[in-house]
């Protein structure tokens, strides 16, 4: 790689991301910028600005994005009902184009000419954060030090803190969990540990942000989300910011039981990756906007969204929303939200997020007239179903006529 005079990390404040701090000083010999992102995990970030700096960083940005993540990814997302290989709600994924626009950010602001970031080589985010790194600054240079070190445990590790006196904080250390977890607003996800059985329960105690559906409350949950554009902009009426919706809904899903999925999955670099995840208010958003666009959008329209829809979130889930496929899909997609206005209630009970109402006073496209069973004073006329039938069954009777044989 050529002379690097400043690098930009990404920066957790834990043991990895501290190391490679170190690691980048000693082995470009420049300044190296940190960069850390709040998007909303519940960690109180005020001490890891200081921590950077202490362990060398010659500026250290800490940035609240929770709104600009909810309002920017997770709402543009969960407008085409994204979901992943039918179970996974993409929380990781989503987050990981912010974090990659940040980057590149900061380095322009900062005269740097290379970023860098704490993931591994065997998984998906190492090509989520440098697919949209090039994309939006195509000069960048990437420095990926899991793919180049030779610091390959955690033992190594912190022997290598000690060997430079870096500070680790040991306190917790007995306390660590066995799992590797990534949260932000819409997520949390668990990996390794006994997770890497594929046929082993997770226990109990490993769920942090949701309660068993058993021991939820026996009375259930009614809420009444209001859509705008496809978006919730109230709940109960009440108004709320994108982010204040999702820590909303995260803690009233959480509390009945919702929101828990236990998945293989399949990583972009070929391997199959066994995961837990919690994501109540995602899962409601789902369900929710799925009942607001069943009253108020086109059929067509409806199952076009749906057929491009598994694209779509491969696209995300790939490291790609920073490509001009994914824009042209958020054009149609964002098209499509113009009538999906109203409200939905929903009933959480025990693990379950179930729909007991849907209403669009001015987007409505249900008509009780016409789809009643009592008498429609002549809004449909039931004798125009003959004739739509053997229209539609013609291309059946040629072929059967022609001796086809279809059985």
């Amino acid at each position: 790689m050529a002379e690097i005079n400043k690098i930009v990390l990404s920066y957790s404040g834990g043991l990895d991301t501290t190391a490679i701090l170190k690691w980048l000083q000693q082995k470009f010999d420049c300044e190296v910028v940190t960069f850390t992102a709040d998007l909303g995990d519940g960690d109180d970030y005020s001490p890891v600005r200081e921590k950077a700096l202490k362990s060398g960083a010659t500026e250290a940005f800490v940035d609240d994005v929770r709104e600009e993540f909810v309002r920017d990814y997770v709402f543009p997302m969960f407008r085409c009902n994204t979901i992943y290989e039918g179970e996974y709600l993409l929380g990781t994924s989503i987050a990981r184009p912010l974090i990659a626009k940040r980057l590149v950010e900061i380095a322009a602001e900062t005269g740097a000419d290379a970023i860098s970031h704490g993931a591994t080589g065997k998984g998906n985010d190492q090509v989520r954060f440098e697919l949209g790194a090039y994309a939006l600054k195509p000069d960048i240079k990437v420095i990926a030090p899991w793919r180049e070190w030779d610091l390959t445990s955690r033992e190594s590790l912190m022997q290598f803190c000690e060997k430079h006196q870096i500070e680790v904080d040991r306190k917790h250390e007995g306390e660590r969990s066995p799992y590797s977890m990534d949260a932000n607003l819409l997520h949390i996800s668990y990996e390794g540990g006994i997770l890497e059985d594929p046929n082993a329960e997770p226990e109990e105690a490993m769920w942090l942000w949701s309660v068993s559906p058993e021991a939820a409350p026996d009375q259930a949950t009614y809420i009444d989300l209001t859509y705008q554009d496809g978006d919730v902009v109230a709940i109960d009426g009440k108004a709320m910011t994108p982010a204040e919706v999702l820590t909303h809904l995260n803690k009233l899903g959480g509390a009945n039981g919702i929101g828990r999925t236990d998945i293989v999955e399949n990583r972009y670099v070929g391997m199959k990756a066994r995961g837990c995840y919690e994501t109540p208010g995602g899962t409601i958003l789902l369900k929710g906007h799925r009942a607001m666009e069943s009253i108020t959008m086109d059929r067509e329209l409806g199952h076009l969204k749906d057929e491009l829809m598994p694209r779509y979130a491969q696209l995300i889930y790939n490291g790609y929303w920073w490509s001009p496929e994914r824009l042209a899909l958020q054009a149609l997609i964002d098209q499509s939200q113009r009538y999906v206005n109203g409200v939905v209630r929903l009933k959480l009970y025990k693990g379950n997020d179930v729909v007991v109402g849907r209403e669009s006073a001015s987007d409505s496209l249900y008509d009780g007239r016409i789809v009643s069973f009592e008498d429609d004073a002549g809004a449909y006329d039931q004798q125009d179903a003959a004739g739509f039938i053997r229209l539609n069954a013609l291309r059946l009777k040629v072929a059967s006529t022609k001796g086809r044989k279809l059985v």
